[in-house]
């Protein structure tokens, strides 16, 4: 949708719209109530933003509400400027839909946000883009797989892009910082807070290495459920492709997955063994037409990057080990048995992955052998449940 108007400032109206900046207009547009955002757009596209609200012109033909004939001859003031105030004081910025640095992707969703805001490196928004998503109660393999992938895609050159939370989330994040990449989080928060606040570290470290964090939702606002389908629709809206790394069939990846389908993106997915009830996700995934992928060339390919984005993919040996050692070291401090994978898991890297002495592992892996959750196989163990 092509939306042209004058971004000045119109004084000439009287006093209360004087001084006033397109962000307190698309503010305004934005608090509309119960208003589609496709038919806010049209209201922009019929009137201009900042002349829509101080039009003399009859709107009661436009088939609104009188709530919303109300919040565009009233616009509340008091809280746009409280909104303006807030953005301020937690160092963030407001996009709006028109301006430069707004992501051309989202403008190509069906239901983009009018306003962005954003902390950090916002012209991050505009480069491309791969969104890693999956479990918050992923297992191991998981997110190991999470971190190894978003090294390998940092390094190819790409921004990735996810959502704050535990889990796949998290290990793409911290993965993609661990190779020196660029990384946005996109969450379902205001951003003066952290959710979930165990993230407070990885949301400073994103920053302090130019990445991005994003919302589009005001300061002050919390986290509700509804709010995350919300969030998904802009990771997915904002890159090229989708990857999910690891997700039950229920997972909220699935709803990135399909807002992915309906914005025309390349939906990926990493298989795993059927044991494995936190994969059975990206397996129905697969079964509908999603790219199976065991390694980055999966995704290179079919995005067809190298040829269009001069992408590099070679890593040298030496800079690969030391990541490699950097995961080992930065990963995961998890219990036992989250260190036992459902592929087989040898008992030295059970030991490895859970910090603990062998002996320590030994005693507990035969009394979570006995509860049935780990079962001895030839190799080391395998988890069961």
């Amino acid at each position: 949708m092509t939306i042209k108007y004058n971004l000045a400032v119109i004084p000439q109206q009287g006093d209360e719209y004087k001084k006033k900046s397109a962000s307190h207009f698309w503010l305004a547009l934005k608090l509309i109530p119960r208003l589609a955002i496709d038919k806010k757009l049209r209201l922009v596209e019929l009137f201009g933003v900042e002349q829509l609200f101080h039009s003399s012109q009859e709107l009661s033909s436009l088939n609104l509400t009188q709530k919303q004939i109300a919040a565009i001859r009233s616009p509340d003031w008091q809280r746009i400027s409280e909104i303006i105030a807030a953005t301020e004081r937690c160092i963030s910025a407001i996009i709006p839909f028109v301006d430069s640095r707004y992501p051309s992707q989202l403008k190509q969703i069906y239901d983009p946000p009018l306003v962005l805001f954003a902390q950090g490196n916002i012209s991050l928004l505009n480069q491309m883009q791969i969104a890693m998503v999956g479990s918050r109660d992923a297992s191991i393999n998981g997110r190991e797989n999470a971190f190894k992938f978003a090294q390998q895609l940092a390094n190819a050159g790409l921004v990735v892009t996810s959502g704050l939370a535990l889990g796949i989330d998290g290990a793409a994040h911290q993965g993609t910082l661990s190779a020196g990449g660029k990384t946005i989080a996109v969450v379902a928060t205001g951003l003066d807070q952290v959710y979930p606040a165990r993230h407070r570290l990885l949301a400073k470290n994103i920053l302090d290495n130019d990445g991005a964090i994003i919302s589009e939702f005001p300061p002050n606002t919390p986290p509700k459920p509804g709010y995350f389908p919300k969030r998904n629709r802009l990771i997915s809206g904002l890159s090229v492709g989708v990857l999910v790394v690891e997700a039950t069939i229920k997972s909220g990846s699935l709803v990135t997955a399909r807002c992915a389908i309906e914005q025309n993106r390349d939906v990926f997915a990493i298989p795993s063994t059927i044991n494995n009830p936190q994969a059975k996700g990206c397996h129905w995934l697969i079964k509908q037409g999603a790219k199976l992928v065991d390694n980055i060339a999966d995704i290179v390919d079919e995005l067809d990057l190298l040829p269009q984005r001069g992408l590099h993919l070679t890593i040298n040996k030496e800079k690969e080990q030391r990541l490699e050692k950097s995961q080992k070291q930065h990963l995961f401090n998890d219990s036992l048995l989250a260190s036992v994978g459902y592929e087989i898991t040898p008992v030295d890297m059970v030991v490895s992955r859970s910090k603990l002495p062998i002996d320590v592992v030994l005693t507990r892996l035969t009394m979570l052998e006995l509860k049935g959750l780990v079962a001895t196989v030839p190799g080391g163990y395998q988890r069961v449940k």
